[in-house]
């Protein structure tokens, strides 16, 4: 019985021995230095993303669009610690959580609350729109006042104009994107994105608060190459003449409804994401990943605002036949 004892105790936890040293005489503190300094580096990553250079294959705006997967490095590297036996790759690890809990910690907490004046939606609605009905229904269910669409081409067009028309009697079109309202639009003017083509616009809306300058923009998407890395230069270009279209608006309140092919960690944004507030970030539940819809794996479909707008809400809607999920958020005027 006393031996039976003695080895239960001596199993610990996972059935390990006792901490002590190993067969190699090392103890818990010198064990496991090559997972101490794996926790370490991404610690390094999370605190100095911004100082990855985009000089090799634009890795800085790699790091931030799926920056908060990080995270999933650290309940791997603690097993492999608690397997290792060892304390300096447990203690290693506190730094990296703790970044992460302050930077994405947040994002977990439900921070929607009260009633707003009105709700609004964005979705690229892709080319390869698989269910274009399926799709209409959803907007139409959604309840939304305000409905900014990207990607629109062909025959497609129509059956949002006719299937949506019931629900909201103005709307106006740009090149491939769209707006859609319950409330009167003013002139929609193009916004050039120094693409050669329109893929984004300002028009006015006026709410029954009052009137809102809204922004309709798919910036271009951004690729991963075998050769060139993530290349991003298009998309930054484009970025840059939105931030100075919006930097210009005289409108007190201003809306940006979008595809931006980039989320609000990406530097690359910041032309934009510096004078505008995310909806989700303020009032979101989690972090409400958008692209690819048969996975959200990063959020790069944004609705922001300033000038005294206040998000309520911020969510995804179910999936239809986009390889996007439709974002929404309720504002208070």
């Amino acid at each position: 019985m006393a031996q039976a004892g003695t080895s239960g105790r001596r199993g610990g936890f996972l059935g390990l021995r006792h901490w002590g040293r190993d067969r190699r005489g090392a103890t818990a503190w010198r064990r496991g230095l090559l997972l101490a300094a794996l926790a370490l580096a991404v610690a390094l990553l999370l605190a100095f993303h911004a100082e990855v250079p985009n000089g090799v294959g634009n890795l800085g705006s790699l790091l931030e669009t799926f920056l908060p997967w990080l995270g999933l490095a650290l309940p791997v590297l603690l097993v492999a610690a608690l397997l290792r036996r060892s304390a300096t790759a447990l203690i290693a690890l506190l730094l990296p959580a703790a970044l992460w809990a302050n930077l994405f910690g947040g994002l977990l907490a439900d921070r929607s609350g009260g009633t707003g004046d009105w709700t609004v939606v964005s979705h690229n609605v892709a080319a390869g729109n698989t269910d274009v009905p399926g799709t209409v229904r959803g907007l139409v269910d959604s309840g939304a006042q305000i409905v900014a669409l990207q990607e629109l081409a062909g025959s497609a067009l129509r059956s949002y104009e006719t299937g949506l028309a019931a629900a909201y009697p103005y709307h106006a079109v740009e090149g491939t994107v769209g707006l859609w309202s319950k409330y009167p639009i003013g002139e929609a003017t193009p916004v050039d994105l120094r693409m050669g083509w329109t893929r984004a616009f300002r028009a006015e809306v006026t709410t029954p608060q009052g009137p809102v300058a809204v922004y309709v923009a798919h910036l271009p998407s951004v690729r991963l190459k075998a050769e060139g890395g993530f290349t991003v230069d298009q998309r930054d270009v484009s970025a840059q003449a939105l931030g100075d279209a919006i930097q210009a608006e005289r409108v007190k309140k201003v809306l940006l409804l979008g595809d931006l092919n980039g989320t609000m960690n990406d530097r690359s944004l910041a032309p934009v994401t510096s004078q505008m507030r995310s909806a989700q970030g303020a009032a979101g539940d989690g972090f409400g990943f958008s692209w690819p819809s048969a996975f959200p794996m990063a959020r790069i479909d944004q609705i922001m605002s300033r000038g005294g707008l206040t998000p309520l809400d911020s969510r995804t809607l179910p999936r239809d036949g986009s390889d996007h999920l439709a974002v929404a958020a309720t504002f208070r005027y």
